[in-house]
Order: C-alpha cells, then structure tokens, then sequence
C-alpha cells in the first residue's frame, strides 16, 4: 500500500515538474517574441527618422547619398515587408511586398489590414512639412518564432499522448495478466471438486437410483468440466480445430433453452448441411451462452429468442436476436467494452470476452447489427468457413 501511495507521489511530482518546466519554456519564449518585436519597432522609427534625410539628400542635384541614411535605410528594411503612404494614400515607398499586391487595389487592401494587425502605423515627418504613415509587417523570423510556441506545445501534446497510450498499455498488459491468473486459478480449484463428483456419480450408480437422475447429474459435470476447459484455455492461443458450426451452435442453444425460463420463447434457423468452420468449440460455445443469457436479461426472463445461421459464399453469419428493451445507437460499440454493462448487477465481461474470442482467436467479427428501445436487439457473429 505505501509502495502504491509513493508511486503516485512520484508521478505527480513529475507531472507537476514537466508542467512547470514547459510553462517557463512557453514563457520565455513569448519573452523573447516580444523583445525581438520592439526591437524591429525601434529599427522602424530610426528609418521613419532617416526616410526624410535620404530623400533630401538623394534628390539634390550632385549631391552625394548620406551613407549614414543609406546604412540605415537598406540594415533596417531587408526581410520587413514596409509600405510609407502620403497624402491621399499616395505609396510613397515599399519593401520586401510582391509587386502584384500593389497593383491590385482589393489585394492591397487585404495586405494593409494584415500590416495594421501585426503592428501599429508609425507617422512620418515628410518633405515641405507633410506627414505620411509607416505600415510595416512582422519579419519571416519574427513569423516563423510566433509559431515556435506552438509547434513546441503540439509536440508536447505529442509526447503525452505517447506516454499515456504507453502507460493505459501496460496497465492493460497488467490486468490481463491479472485475470488469465485468476482464471487459470479458478480453472483450478473447479477442478478438485469436479473430480470428487465424477467418483461420487460412479458411487450412485451402483445404487438403486433413478437413472434419469444420474443422467441429469452427468450432464452438469459435463458442463463443469467445459467450463474449466474454457477458463484454463484464458491467455493461450486456443487450437482450431474444422467443425460443423452448426452442430456446435445447436449443442450449445439446445443446452441454454433446457435451462431458461418456460417464459422465454426460444427459436432457431439453421441449414439442414453441415458448415464447416475452423472452431475452438469451448470457446465459441461460450460466446453464444454470453449472447443468448445476454439476450434473456435484456428481455428480463419474458420474450422470443431467435437464434440464425445463414451460409454465404466465404463466409456463415450468427444472428441473436431478442425482444428486449434495446440500446441506443451510441452504445452499439460500448457494449463490447470491458467493464460497459446496463444492468444494475453484472461486471460487463460477457460481450468484451465474446468480441475477443470472435474476433481475436477466430479472425471474425461480432457487432450490434441492429437495436430498438423497446423493440430489441440483434448481434451479428461473423465467420470465414473453411
């Protein structure tokens, strides 16, 4: 118990640790983002402060280009897309903008609200006192390290989502483990006690006692005994072996019908040929007891139960069909889970096991092929004959 408890110490430790760990990650990174985004915003006023010198010195007669403006112009504009309008929105200089946008006046318009979202205009002192407005973008840098933050968390994500598959993984190895032990176990301890009452039945023979009796008791113990063959089998890839499914299916039906309520009506279809299939027998014949008492309790002990088997050219189709209460459309393949029951009383095994046995140790497949509240249900077992 104290080894338990400080596992799930220890695991809170570290979930709480990597969650602070990539908190400061994320952090420090929008940091940066934003000190990087201020610092191309001075680079931007410096250019908004040498645009009107480069100009004035640029269109002087003679006059040689201010090599400081021209440092500035061309180190602070290389990757930042930049539009300056003047007066009456006159483009009065761009950078780094594809020139199809600026001839097109919807597109340019779309371009220049895609500027303001990314950062606030600047205004620019111009020539013969007239003011203009700096528009200016993100750089690619700038762009590619928005997303980093992003990137960083989906890979995270990732990562958990790796670690929790690993661990609901290995927590369902456990407990398969757990019950392939406790049913070997139960295998087991049947055992002992199923072999006094084969002697004990041998013991009445010889007394003057209703052979019927004995046959009845006989058939019990045969059951006993399939029952302890289908748990020790639990965990071990079961021998198929080629059977007459049909035979195997009406053993079985037969068997459950002889022991149900007189109030459920029982029915069943089948081909008068045999269908070969390759079977485990006490392990199929366990799937269509889990069906059938299923079946019973969802019609609550009153109803008709048919049972059919229908031949097609590769395959035989089980069709189990009641008139119970039904399910709803969701719950058509939650029934299958391990643990899922709508019964107040009950461990939701029987169809979980039966979905493995179909479809794990048979290579079938078992779904709900239709359901009605109120009016039933019908489960579809399919096989490949052989």
């Amino acid at each position: 118990m104290a080894f338990s408890s400080n596992r799930n110490v220890i695991r809170w430790i570290i979930i709480i640790s990597s969650f602070i760990i990539v908190s400061l990650i994320l952090w420090n990174t929008y940091s940066f983002f934003q000190k990087f985004k201020a610092e191309e915003r001075k680079k931007m006023e410096t250019w908004t402060f040498a645009y009107p010198e480069y100009t004035k010195y640029f269109y002087q007669d003679g006059a040689e280009l201010n090599s400081i403006a021209e440092h500035i112009i061309v180190d602070s504009t290389v990757t930042v897309p930049l539009l300056l309008l003047g007066k009456d929105n006159k483009i009065l200089s761009e950078r780094n903008i594809d020139s199809t946008i600026l001839q097109n006046p919807k597109e340019m318009v779309t371009f220049l609200n895609k500027l303001i979202s990314q950062n606030e205009p600047i205004e620019v002192e111009l020539p013969n006192n007239e003011k203009g407005k700096l528009y200016y973008g993100n750089s690619p840098l700038l762009n590619k390290l928005k997303y980093y933050p992003l990137a960083l968390l989906l890979i995270i994500i990732l990562f958990a989502g790796v670690v929790y598959f690993f661990y609901r993984s290995s927590k369902n190895a456990e407990q398969n483990k757990l019950w392939t032990g406790m049913a070997k176990e139960t295998a087991h301890q049947i055992g002992t006690p199923l072999s006094s009452l084969v002697g004990w039945t041998e013991i009445l023979k010889t007394e003057k006692i209703n052979p019927e009796y004995i046959y009845e008791i006989e058939k019990d113990i045969d059951r006993l005994q399939t029952i302890t063959d289908r748990f020790s089998k639990i965990g071990s890839a079961p021998t198929l072996e080629t059977m007459d499914i049909v035979g195997v299916t009406k053993s079985s039906y037969v068997y459950l019908k002889s022991r149900s309520s007189k109030l459920v009506d029982f029915e069943m279809e089948s081909p008068e040929n045999e269908i070969p299939v390759k079977l485990n027998p006490q392990l199929y014949s366990w799937t269509i007891e889990n069906l059938v008492k299923n079946a019973i309790d969802a019609m609550r002990g009153k109803g008709h139960l048919k049972l059919q088997i229908a031949r097609t050219d590769k395959q035989v189709s089980i069709n189990v069909s009641d008139t119970g209460k039904g399910i709803t459309k969701h719950q058509f393949t939650k029934i299958f889970e391990p643990g899922y029951t709508t019964k107040k009383r009950g461990w939701g095994l029987g169809l979980s096991l039966a979905k493995r046995i179909i479809e794990d140790y048979h290579k079938g497949k078992i779904k709900v092929l239709q359901s009605e509240i109120g009016k039933g249900t019908t489960i579809q077992i399919l096989l490949k004959t052989a």
